[in-house]
């Protein structure tokens, strides 16, 4: 039995450490040290990260999925601010339907696009290539380019990189925000609209779909 006093213990419900800043959600981290005595801000927490494993010299990689750096090349060769980057993360899904609707509207765009199709995005079978008309794959190949997967901080810091049409995920957001790119925001789950209404509402940084979809 161990003799440490229970008394020295640290309750979990006495702080709460977030992955947020300071001048980002002043009144959340205000409000929130009403409910709890100790409250600690540690973002943009993939900054810190991302500054650990340069500091060790590490040779691994934060990512689970194998990104493609070709896209780098692909982006080297557009014009300043042109490019929109699309992905919605590692979770979120898309009907045949929807993606078949945002396709059309990339290309519609008549701007280059660089969109982050990974292994699972669509929901049912058929994948990407089902029912695709020819004209999405052509109009395509003039101005746009798909990936299974990109390397994003690199991708939001590339200064041919204009807007992010993200599903305003917490991380892509933050990674958005340090790296001053505005968002066009297309919440689909858990805290994703909630983020969305941030970015468009309160810190004036992009614009809610939401409003569009709903509205």
């Amino acid at each position: 039995m161990s003799s440490r006093s229970p008394h020295t213990l640290v309750r979990l419900d006495q702080a709460k450490a977030v992955n947020t800043f300071d001048q980002l959600e002043a009144s959340i981290i205000t409000k929130l040290t009403t409910i709890f005595p100790k409250v600690y801000t540690i973002g943009p927490l993939h900054t810190l990260t991302k500054t650990q494993f340069i500091t060790n010299n590490s040779s691994s990689s934060l990512h689970l999925r194998k990104e493609d750096k070709s896209c780098i090349t692909w982006l080297d060769q557009q014009k300043a601010k042109s490019v929109l980057y699309v992905s919605f993360g590692t979770l979120a899904k898309v009907s045949h339907e929807q993606l078949l609707e945002i396709w059309h509207g990339l290309v519609g765009s008549l701007k280059p696009f660089l969109w982050v199709i990974r292994q699972g995005l669509i929901i049912g079978e058929g994948g990407l290539g089902h029912n695709v008309p020819m004209e999405l794959e052509l109009k395509t190949k003039e101005r746009g380019l798909m990936v299974n997967w990109a390397p994003q901080e690199e991708v939001l810091a590339h200064p041919l990189v204009g807007g992010f049409f993200t599903h305003s995920g917490w991380n892509s957001t933050l990674e958005c925000i340090t790296k001053g790119v505005p968002m066009l925001c297309w919440p689909l789950i858990a805290d994703q609209t909630v983020n969305s209404r941030c970015v468009s509402e309160q810190w004036g940084i992009g614009l809610d779909m939401m409003e569009y979809v709903i509205g």
